[in-house]
């Protein structure tokens, strides 16, 4: 049987990383020093709960929504499909319809937006590929739980008032965004997805691994 093969999709966390437009850029201050004495080196963080790779829960549209920490491992962790839209200017339902939805509950969408990674400090792109409220509607009819995309929303940045964001958290679909799939081909993997566990928080940036599956 060969190796396994692991993919770490998630981005490294950084100042001068692109964020949303109105986040502050994430910040990360060494304040103890063994060099100046201390018994440790230690760093303080201030940062968005959304940069980089990170998960939305249902409390970052809706005030009685789930919280971060109330999203259970049971949809986090578990098989999921990498699908191919390196092709797509949006995905919409149209787009969803013409390509076989597989047997899983979770999806990630490898865009034209992966590209992207390969200047981890690049300007903020407004152009970049997402999901329109139609596709979300899609999703939620064909059962999908957990949805991914490889840039910073889930929504067209077009979109403001956030329509495919509201259509999935609603229903408690799980949205991961910042994710670089551009080393992945497209496939089924087992997924691993853990937010941080913050207490009461809206979201929170997360470590995602793929790992290959080898089926006999």
């Amino acid at each position: 049987m060969p190796d396994m093969k692991i993919y770490d999709v998630s981005l490294p966390l950084q100042s001068g990383m692109p964020v949303w437009p109105g986040d502050d850029d994430p910040k990360f201050e060494q304040y103890a020093f063994i060099e100046k004495g201390s018994v440790v080196n230690s760093t303080g963080i201030h940062s968005s709960a959304h940069v980089g790779t990170h998960v939305d829960a249902p409390r970052h549209l809706f005030n009685d929504g789930k919280t971060i920490d109330e999203i259970g491992l049971d949809i986090l962790v578990g098989r999921a499909e990498v699908i191919d839209m390196l092709d797509a200017l949006q995905i919409d339902r149209s787009t969803l319809t013409s390509i076989p939805i597989p047997n899983c509950k979770r999806l990630l969408f490898k865009t034209r937006n992966s590209k992207y990674w390969k200047t981890p400090r690049h300007k903020f792109k407004t152009d970049f590929v997402s999901l329109t409220a139609d596709g979300a509607e899609f999703l939620i009819e064909n059962g999908i739980e957990l949805v991914g995309i490889d840039y910073l929303s889930i929504d067209l940045f077009s979109a403001g008032d956030l329509p495919a964001h509201k259509i999935l958290l609603e229903k408690e679909v799980v949205v991961v965004e910042g994710l670089n799939l551009s080393e992945v081909p497209s496939g089924m993997y087992e997924l691993d997805c853990l937010p941080i566990k913050i207490l009461g928080a809206d979201g929170a940036p997360a470590r995602v691994i793929l790992k290959s599956i080898n089926e006999e």
